[in-house]
């Protein structure tokens, strides 16, 4: 660490500057202009990221909200989205709005690269401890600021330190990535869904480049009690769901799904992303709750009063009632049968499959139009 680095009081120090991160340092400096934000990674960029790559358009409204919008100007946008469920039914649409599909090497690079822009410092480092003390948070006894935003995963020091429990088995999942030629005509977002296992399910995305992101995933417990277990598990299910398809660059990663989630504590440390267990239960997305939770966190962290009660307040506002309707479906789902008639729904009405994508990848609810579908295909099937 450099002389000047440790020789100051800055107003925001953020550990890990993925898109959480960079999302809490561009909104700090947003609100307040001119305030001191060091972002800590331990890795140097463009590095990579297991991830489907996914950016809803939900997505999309963050990264305006943060003047950030143009960092996926030129990448193409993806319309369609192809279901297919535990059954076998399946269901095509066109989004309503459009996804994209953009690798995190780039994506993230672009993201931190536009906070340096904006005035964030950035710094190769690995945070090791914390001292939280009345005036200020003291890293690894030689960097001091007001506030910090631990953005730095599910296993990251700042939540250790903060003695934030880890996500408990049932509540997680393990994914494997990939990368493979995409198949022709119009680029279009692919998941299909296991019955073996369930919930489990595989994906396609394709960018629009002639590449597309593959994976599959499933929960830890049902990886742990497979025969095959652990990577050959994944590999050969992959293989199996998405038949033909050759992928490279296969990497495997965890997901802390936000069926259960931890408690912010009060005080001068916040949690974001997936830190703060912020992963959709239902589809794995993640992507849109770090740009929120980033942007949350950056606000309150160079905001007046209690940062952590602040941020925990506008966490609620935002979030609180989607997140107990995607912890309610998650479990109502865990019977495939629920999730076939969804599908169908979906497929019977727009306004149902419009609903499933909102609930699956922004802060969508479960809506009447919705719950009413469901019902009529549950009770259609007995």
């Amino acid at each position: 660490m450099t002389q000047g680095l440790q020789d100051r009081l800055w107003d925001l120090v953020v550990v890990g500057a993925g898109p959480a991160g960079s999302a809490a340092a561009l909104a700090a400096l947003r609100t307040r202009p001119g305030c001191s934000v060091l972002l800590l990674d331990r890795s140097d960029f463009p590095r990579d990221k297991a991830c489907g790559d996914g950016v809803a358009p939900q997505a999309l409204d963050e990264l305006a909200r943060l003047g950030a919008a143009d960092v996926l100007a030129d990448r193409v946008p993806v319309r369609r989205l192809r279901l297919q469920s535990p059954d076998g039914t399946v269901v095509v649409r066109r989004l309503r709005r459009p996804d994209h599909v953009v690798p995190r090497t780039l994506f993230d690079a672009r993201l931190v690269e536009t906070a340096v822009r904006r005035g964030a410092v950035l710094y190769r480092r690995t945070v090791r401890r914390l001292e939280v003390r009345d005036d200020r948070v003291v890293l690894d006894g030689d960097v001091h600021a007001r506030a910090v935003v631990g953005a730095d995963g599910a296993n990251g020091v700042v939540r250790r330190q903060l003695r934030v429990p880890r996500q408990p088995g049932p509540a997680a999942a393990v994914a494997v990535r990939g990368y493979a030629a995409a198949p022709p005509g119009e680029p279009e977002q692919v998941i299909v869904m296991a019955e073996k296992d369930w919930p489990a399910y595989a994906w396609s995305f394709a960018a629009g480049d002639g590449t597309a992101n593959v994976g599959f995933g499933m929960l830890l417990p049902s990886l742990r009690a497979a025969p095959r277990g652990g990577r050959a598990e994944l590999h050969g299910r992959l293989q199996e769901m998405l038949p033909g398809v050759q992928a490279e660059r296969l990497v495997s990663h965890h997901l802390p799904l936000s069926t259960w989630r931890p408690r912010q504590p009060p005080g001068r440390v916040l949690l974001a992303g997936d830190a703060m267990s912020l992963i959709n239960p239902l589809t794995g997305e993640g992507i849109f709750y770090a740009l929120l939770s980033g942007r949350l966190a950056g606000v309150c962290a160079v905001g007046p009063g209690d940062a952590g009660q602040a941020y925990a307040a506008a966490l609620r506002v935002e979030l609180g009632r989607h997140l107990r309707h995607t912890t309610s479906l998650a479990r109502l789902t865990r019977r495939p049968g629920v999730v076939d008639a969804g599908v169908a729904a979906g497929g019977r009405s727009a306004a149902a499959f419009d609903a499933l994508a909102e609930l699956g990848l922004g802060r969508g609810l479960i809506t009447p139009g919705l719950a009413g579908g469901l019902a009529r295909q549950l009770l259609s099937r007995r």
